[in-house]
């Protein structure tokens, strides 16, 4: 009888859409025409977007606005509960396309007890999942202001006034690591959980994880207990296999981010310096990592030496430093004990294309039918618990 009523189902990778005033309320008034907000198009805009090519604001639909650059899509795949026949050509331009529960945290409270999930771990919009829309700054103090505006405006309205139903999550000025390691004790201090950071920093021109140029942010969250979450697609490169490909190739192979991922990190310094770091693959999925975990071990027991490998297994750091979050993986499921039940969680996606809700719970349930009760128990709460040391 797996997922009984005591489980307190916990979603470790869902996303809030920021309501319009999150940046003018906060920073100082001189900021006002230059901070992020929200316009509306009196004519057509087209503007370009790193995932999805040019992309078309209507007349009456709603965007984001940077200093003087354009961000279309204000509500990113904000579709979840709809029809998928209903939303396939249109993403939401409207506040009024989209459910309160994506920008409103007593909204997102009662549609979480709708679905009987207990609590969520958010991921940005308009910052894009990491934060990288800041490194695009002209003027980056106000960069760094628009970074802390976020993390406090997470704290104080989602997590602050429901401590139990929200793991806080902050974002880093990644374009200097001193002010993240400043960042990383601020938020720390005030009781964010976790640090959402880019998959693979290289393409932004950062620090690649075999640099050590990290080496400051990974001791500053490894000390305070908190995870680095790296969900698929924040180094802002897709796999196409060519201009023309339809979507679903893109689609369908976003986990294989997640692999170059955790292939980078073991076969990096970074696990061997900072042994108690933990890294989530968010939205990942789990039914490659058993494949992965065969392939990372054959290639170091093979290459090591010409390659400059650690004398450490990389299946041994995985059990130690990694973990793997899945919406919907029948292959990761039956192969969990490959794995490790302990380095498995679950995520909702809300208000994702991806998401089942409101039938999350319900899609689980039958998912997890086969899986004892125990492990069960550890997929979709203790895990998460212990990971992001968020306790009732």
């Amino acid at each position: 009888m797996p997922l009984q009523p005591h489980m307190k189902m916990i979603s470790v990778d869902d996303h809030v859409i920021e309501h319009p005033t999150v940046w003018t309320d906060r920073l100082p008034s001189r900021y006002r025409e230059v901070a992020p907000r929200v316009i509306t198009a009196q004519e057509e805009i087209r503007a370009p977007h790193a995932v999805f090519g040019e992309v078309r604001v209507g007349p009456g639909e709603q965007t984001w606005m940077f200093e003087d650059r354009l961000y279309p899509q204000l509500a990113l795949n904000a579709v979840a509960g709809k029809d998928p026949k209903e939303w396939q050509d249109r993403e939401p331009t409207r506040y009024d396309d989209i459910l309160p529960g994506c920008y409103d945290p007593a909204a997102r409270v009662r549609d979480m007890d709708t679905d009987g999930i207990h609590s969520m771990l958010l991921f940005p919009t308009f910052p894009r999942f990491s934060g990288t829309a800041f490194l695009q700054a002209d003027d980056k103090e106000l960069a760094l202001r628009c970074v802390q505006a976020w993390n406090d405006f997470i704290l104080e309205e989602w997590s602050g006034p429901y401590p139990d139903r929200f793991i806080p999550m902050s974002i880093l000025p990644l374009w200097d690591t001193d002010l993240c390691v400043a960042e990383i004790e601020r938020v720390a201090d005030l009781g964010a959980k976790a640090i959402s950071f880019p998959e693979n920093p290289s393409p932004f021109g950062l620090p690649s994880w075999t640099s050590g140029g990290w080496d400051g942010v990974c001791a500053a969250v490894e000390e305070r207990g908190m995870p680095l979450c790296m969900h698929f697609g924040t180094s802002g490169v897709t796999l196409r296999p060519s201009a023309d490909c339809n979507d679903l190739v893109i689609t369908s192979t976003m986990g294989l981010n997640s692999m170059i991922t955790f292939a980078d990190l073991l076969f990096s310094p970074v696990f061997h310096k900072f042994p108690n770091l933990k890294c989530v693959l968010s939205e990942g999925g789990i039914g490659w990592l058993p494949y992965m975990l065969e392939r990372a071990e054959t290639a170091w027991s093979r290459h090591r030496w010409h390659a400059g490998a650690a004398a450490v297994n990389p299946r041994e750091l995985f059990g130690r430093n990694l973990y793997g979050c899945f919406i919907s993986d029948k292959v990761g499921l039956r192969e969990r004990h490959d794995i490790g039940v302990d380095h498995i969680m679950w995520e909702c996606d809300y208000p994702h294309s991806d998401s089942d809700w409101p039938h999350a719970r319900k899609v689980a349930a039958e998912a997890l039918a086969e899986i004892p009760d125990d492990e069960v128990h550890k997929i979709v709460e203790l895990n998460a618990r212990r990971v992001f040391n968020f306790h009732d």
